[in-house]
C-alpha cells in the first residue's frame, strides 16, 4: 500500500493511449476516479461500463499519467461532444443559447481528468490537461467539475476555463456542478512545454 504522504517524485510520464489501451486498462483508472471524486466503490464499476463505450465515440482521446513500474497514477479523456450524447444534450439545455451556439458547436468533452489524491498537488493533472488539449482539431474544450473551490477547479481557471453554467445538479449526482469552457489552444500550452512542468 502506498503511503498517503505526497511522494517525493513527481516524475509521471504522460502517455497518449489509444482506446484500445484505455480499454484494457478502465477498471485501474475507475478505481482513480472513485478516489479522486470520493464515490463508492459501485460507482467506479458503473462507470467503466459507459468508459468502455466512450473509446468508440468520434474523435477520443485519452492521456495517461504512469510511474516508471507503469503504475496508473492519473488520467484524462474525451471526445466530440455531439447531440444525442448524454452530457451534451443536458449541457444544451443548462447554459444560455448564445452560449449553446457559442461552444458547443466544435468542442471537446473532457469526460474525465483524475489523479490519486496522493499524486495531487504535484503538477501530474495539469500535465495530463495540456497533453490532453495539445492537438485537438476542436476550437473548444468543455467539461464539468464539482462546484467547489477544488484543486481541479483552480486548474481549470489557471488553463483558461470560464463559466458556461454554475451550480447545476446532473441527474444522480446530488453535488452541484460548475460547466466549463476553454478556446484550444490553452493559453498556458506554450508555457507548460517551455519550464518543463
Amino acid at each position: 500500500m502506498r503511503s498517503a504522504e505526497r511522494p517525493a517524485t513527481t516524475g509521471a510520464r504522460i502517455e497518449d493511449w489509444s482506446g484500445h489501451q484505455f480499454a484494457a486498462r478502465v477498471d485501474e483508472a475507475m478505481r482513480i476516479y472513485v478516489r479522486a471524486m470520493r464515490y463508492p466503490e459501485h460507482t467506479g464499476v458503473q462507470r467503466a461500463v459507459s468508459a468502455r463505450k466512450h473509446v468508440s465515440l468520434p474523435g477520443f482521446s485519452c492521456r495517461a499519467a504512469l510511474l516508471d513500474d507503469d503504475t496508473l497514477v492519473g488520467f484524462g479523456y474525451g471526445y466530440t461532444t455531439k447531440p444525442g450524447q448524454w452530457w451534451h444534450d443536458l449541457v444544451r439545455r443548462a447554459v444560455d443559447r448564445d452560449a449553446a451556439q457559442e461552444w458547443l458547436g466544435d468542442a471537446f468533452e473532457l469526460s474525465e481528468l483524475h489523479v490519486l489524491p496522493e499524486y495531487q498537488g504535484c503538477g501530474i493533472g495539469r500535465r495530463v490537461l495540456v497533453a490532453l488539449a495539445e492537438g485537438l482539431p476542436h476550437t473548444a474544450m468543455l467539461l464539468s467539475t464539482p462546484d467547489a473551490d477544488t484543486r481541479a477547479f483552480r486548474l481549470y481557471r489557471d488553463t483558461g476555463f470560464v463559466d458556461l453554467a454554475r451550480n447545476y445538479l446532473f441527474p444522480g449526482d446530488a453535488r452541484p456542478f460548475a460547466v466549463l469552457g476553454a478556446w484550444l489552444p490553452l493559453p498556458d500550452e506554450q508555457h507548460e512545454r517551455s519550464d518543463g512542468r
